[in-house]
């Protein structure tokens, strides 16, 4: 089924010279201050489950922010990996609210968080095998023509790996998109978090997406659990996330970008610094490169 594109237009990697467009996701604690001065950003990113059939104070702050800049909805119980039927009420809410507020992009997480009809409240890897990747596709593809739209799904951190894997994640991630014509959110956060922990290499995660499928970033910051990292989303970005952003710069140019903070909120001014670091760290980075290259 052909799919129409999103309603707004879309925030491509912006070209040489350009800035990069920034935003942040918006959270509770900041409401009262987008009500009183708006959103300085250049888009900003919605967690869909917050707005579905919602009205009063966070609405009137989505309508807020939608009148200023363009809103991307992000999605963290789509469970698209798991086995429960996809939950068509949601669906239906969720077309909705796309279509209401004319979403820059609607996405999720390639995992899943429900068995058993039980939600989880968290987003588990799934096997990266040949029978998973069947499944994955064909519920993407459910999804995409039940909204209309093709859908970005962010790769997540992980924990744990399984012996029945027979690909990467990259290699999986790379599979799904592609037989299912989505897009990728790429958190760069999570692949070095995953890249720690389970020991492969960030850069050949990066260099195994198809570079047409990114179509935004997310970055955030995590905690050091003795052993492993923790993607926590409490605190800056880390310097090694920076470096490695860079090199997303390299591979898929200025993609969007959105901070991602959500545990130990700061002030909404930090939070804004953050999301301009990451303007000035692809600047910089763009400068440089075009400099060595003159």
């Amino acid at each position: 089924m052909h799919r129409t594109s999103a309603p707004q237009p879309a925030l491509s990697p912006a070209r040489a010279g350009q800035p990069l467009r920034v935003g942040y996701g918006l959270r509770a604690q900041h409401y009262e201050a987008l009500l009183k001065r708006g959103v300085r950003a250049d888009f900003a990113e919605a967690t869909s489950e917050n707005f579905l059939g919602r009205g009063g104070r966070a609405w009137s702050v989505l309508e807020r922010v939608r009148g200023q800049v363009p809103v991307a909805l992000h999605g963290v119980s789509l469970s698209i990996g798991g086995v429960d039927p996809l939950r068509e009420a949601y669906l239906t809410e969720l077309a909705e609210l796309a279509t209401r507020i004319s979403a820059l992009s609607v996405s999720d997480h390639l995992c899943f968080g429900t068995f058993g009809g039980h939600y989880a409240h968290d987003l588990w890897p799934l096997p990266y095998t040949e029978e998973a990747l069947q499944h994955v596709v064909e519920r993407v593809q459910r999804v995409q023509d039940r909204l209309g739209r093709r859908i970005l799904l962010e790769n997540v951190a992980s924990y744990v790996e399984y012996r029945a894997s027979t690909l990467s994640e990259w290699e999986f991630l790379a599979e799904v998109v592609t037989r299912a014509d989505a897009g990728i959110l790429l958190d760069v956060n999570n692949v070095y978090v995953s890249a720690q922990n389970h020991g492969f290499s960030a850069p050949a995660y990066l260099n195994g997406l198809p570079r047409e499928r990114v179509q935004q970033i997310h970055l955030a910051g995590h905690t050091d659990g003795g052993g492993f990292l923790l993607d926590d989303h409490g605190s800056q970005v880390s310097e090694p996330v920076w470096r490695l952003y860079e090199q997303a710069l390299a591979r898929f140019g200025a993609v969007p970008t959105i901070i991602e903070w959500d545990e130990r909120v700061p002030e909404l001014p930090e939070l804004e610094a953050e999301a301009e670091r990451a303007r000035s760290v692809a600047s910089a980075w763009f400068a440089a490169t075009s400099a060595a290259t003159a």
